[in-house]
C-alpha cells in the first residue's frame, strides 16, 4: 500500500530557509531512520523473537538488503558517535570477518533458505569500512555471494576515508560489485580538522572522486558537519565551494550533535570552540542558499541530490523510502543487519546486535545469533511508520487514500495529533490541501517536527532530551 502524493514542482521563489521557525522550532527530535525509534528497543526482545521473524519472510522470496557493521578505524576522529574500535591490527578485522560469514550462515539457516536469497541493496558501514585490506574485503564479498544474489540494478555502497584508500582500492570495490560511495569530509579547513583530530586533504579527496569516475561508480555522495569546533560562516562556505567543484551527485549536511555525556571522544572538543547558534543558523542558511544555486533538490533531513540523481527522481514520483541506511530508492523491504551493534528490520521486528566483539564472538560460538534487543511492532506502530515514512520522504499524506488503506477514520483515530496540528499550522509548517496534507517549502527543514506529532511513544514518555537537535 502507498498513498504517497506526488507533489507539483516548487516555484524558484519558495524559500526553504526560514530561521524565525528554525529558532522557534529548535528542538530535540528522533531522525526517524525507524519508527518507532532505536530508544524503543528493549532486552525482553530476544533471539527467538528474531528467529521468528526470520522464519516469517522465508517464503516471501522478495529481495532483501543487507547492512555491514564494519567497526574499524585505525584513528579516532573526536566528533565521530559510531560504535568503533581503534585499532592497527589486522588480526582483528580478519577474525571480525570469519564470524561476519558464521552469522550470515546461521541467519540463512534460519530462514530455511535452500538456494541465493536475492539482495536489491548493500551497504557497507563503520567505522571504517576500507579499513578492510584486499584479501579482507575479498573475502567477506565471497562469503555474502555464497549465501545471497546481488540483483542488477541494485544499490550496492559502502563508506569511504578518503585518506585511507589508493586507486587499487577503489577498482577492486568496482570489481567486488559495489556501484556508490559515500565520501567522509566534514570540512576542508585545517583548523577545524585539527581539532577534531581529522585532517583530511582536498587533494586526496579529489583523488577518490576521480577514481570512482573512473572505475564506473553510478553515485558519489559526500557528508559535511557543521557545528564542529572552530567553524565559521565565512570557512564553511569555502568548503561547500570546493566540494561544489568536486561536482558530488549527493550531499549529506549533518548538525554536528555535542554530547560528550554519551560520546566519550566528544570530550576532547571544547565547548568554547563550538560556533554560536547564531552562526550555526548563518552556515546551515548560507549551505541551503548554495547548494540551491549550484542545482541541488533538497531531499529531506540533511540531505540533497542533483535533479537527475536517482534520489531526486524517486521523491518526485513519490516513491522514495527512508531506512536505517538513509533514504533509498528500493522498496521498503527487509533489512537484514550483520556484526556488532547493528540493526536490522525483518517483518513486523527491529532487531539489534550486542555492541562488543567479546560478546559477539561468545554468541555465535554458543550457536546463537547475537542479538541484544529489538522490538516487536504492534498495528499501531505499523500504521505509524507508514505515515511517518511518507511526511518524511514526499512531504505529503494523502489522508482520504491513507483512511481507506488502512480502513480508520482518520479524525477520530488522531484526534490529539490533529489537534495539535493546528499550532504548527499556524506557524507554517504544514498547511492542506483538501484532504492532503502538505509540508510546504518553508516548513520541509523541520518535517522532523511535524512527524513527531504522530509519534505515539514520543508523546508518551516525553523523552525529547535524548535525541539531537531538530536542526
Amino acid at each position: 500500500m502507498n498513498s504517497a502524493v506526488i507533489l507539483p514542482s516548487v516555484p524558484e521563489k519558495e524559500v526553504l530557509f526560514h530561521p524565525e521557525l528554525l529558532q522557534k522550532f529548535d528542538i530535540n527530535g528522533p531522525r526517524y531512520t525507524s519508527y518507532p525509534s532505536a530508544d524503543r528497543f528493549h532486552n525482553a526482545f530476544a533471539e527467538a523473537d528474531y528467529l521468528g521473524a526470520l522464519k516469517r519472510v522465508a517464503g516471501a522470496h522478495e529481495p532483501l538488503s543487507l547492512y555491514f557493521h564494519l567497526p574499524f578505524c585505525p584513528n579516532i576522529c573526536y566528533y565521530c558517535g559510531c560504535n568503533k574500535i581503534i585499532t592497527k591490527d589486522h588480526g582483528r578485522s580478519a577474525k571480525y570477518i570469519k564470524y561476519l560469514a558464521k552469522e550470515m550462515a546461521m541467519v540463512c539457516a534460519a530462514m530455511g533458505a535452500t538456494k541465493k536469497i536475492p539482495i536489491t541493496q548493500l551497504h557497507w558501514g563503520g567505522g571504517t569500512p576500507t579499513f578492510l585490506s584486499h584479501e579482507e574485503m575479498t573475502e567477506l564479498m565471497h562469503h555474502t555471494r555464497t549465501y545471497f544474489e546481488l540483483l542488477p540494478g541494485g544499490e550496492y555502497s559502502i563508506e569511504i576515508d578518503p585518506r585511507r584508500v589508493t586507486e587499487d582500492d577503489i577498482a577492486l570495490l568496482a570489481e567486488l560489485g559495489f556501484n556508490r560511495i559515500s565520501l567522509g569530509v566534514q570540512d576542508f579547513n585545517l583548523a577545524v580538522q585539527e581539532a577534531v583530530h581529522r585532517v583530511q586533504t582536498i587533494e586526496e579527496t579529489q583523488a577518490v572522486m576521480d577514481w570512482s569516475r573512473k572505475y564506473g561508480f553510478k553515485s558519489r555522495s559526500v557528508d559535511l558537519i557543521y557545528g564542529l569546533p572552530k567553524q565559521t560562516p565565512a570557512t564553511f562556505k569555502e568548503t561547500v565551494d570546493t566540494v561544489l567543484k568536486m561536482n558530488p551527485d549527493r550531499l549529506s549536511v549533518y548538525n554536528y550533535a555535542h554530547l560528550p555525556h554519551i560520546f566519550k571522544p566528544q570530550r576532547r572538543i571544547s565547548e568554547a570552540d563550538l560556533p554560536p547558534a547564531a552562526d550555526k543558523l548563518d552556515i546551515l542558511s548560507n549551505t541551503i542558499e548554495r547548494l540551491g544555486e549550484a542545482g541541488y533538490v533538497f531531499i529531506g533531513m540533511d540531505h540533497f541530490a542533483k535533479p537527475d540523481d536517482e534520489l531526486a527522481i524517486a521523491q518526485k514520483e513519490g516513491k522514495l523510502h527512508r531506512n536505517f541506511q538513509g533514504y533509498s530508492t528500493q522498496a521498503e523491504c527487509d533489512l537484514l543487519a550483520f556484526g556488532i551493534s547493528s540493526i536490522g528490520k525483518v517483518d513486523d521486528c527491529y532487531s539489534q546486535n550486542v555492541r562488543t566483539l567479546d560478546e559477539y564472538y561468545a554468541a555465535i560460538d554458543e550457536g546463537h545469533l547475537p542479538t541484544l534487543r529489538g522490538l516487536q511492532l504492534d498495528q499501531d506502530d505499523l500504521l505509524r511508520r507508514e505515515l511517518i515514512g511518507e511526511l518524511m520522504c514526499q512531504f505529503a499524506l494523502d489522508i482520504a487514500a491513507f483512511a481507506s488503506a488502512h480502513q480508520i477514520d482518520f479524525n477520530t483515530y488522531f484526534k490529539v495529533e490533529l489537534e495539535e496540528l493546528k499550532g504548527l499550522e499556524e506557524a507554517g509548517l504544514l498547511e492542506w490541501q483538501g484532504s492532503t496534507l502538505v509540508v510546504p517549502i518553508k516548513g520541509r527543514l523541520l518535517a522532523r517536527r511535524v512527524a513527531m506529532t504522530f509519534d505515539r511513544h514520543l508523546r508518551e514518555s516525553q523523552a525529547k532530551g535524548t535525541y539531537s537537535k531538530v536542526l
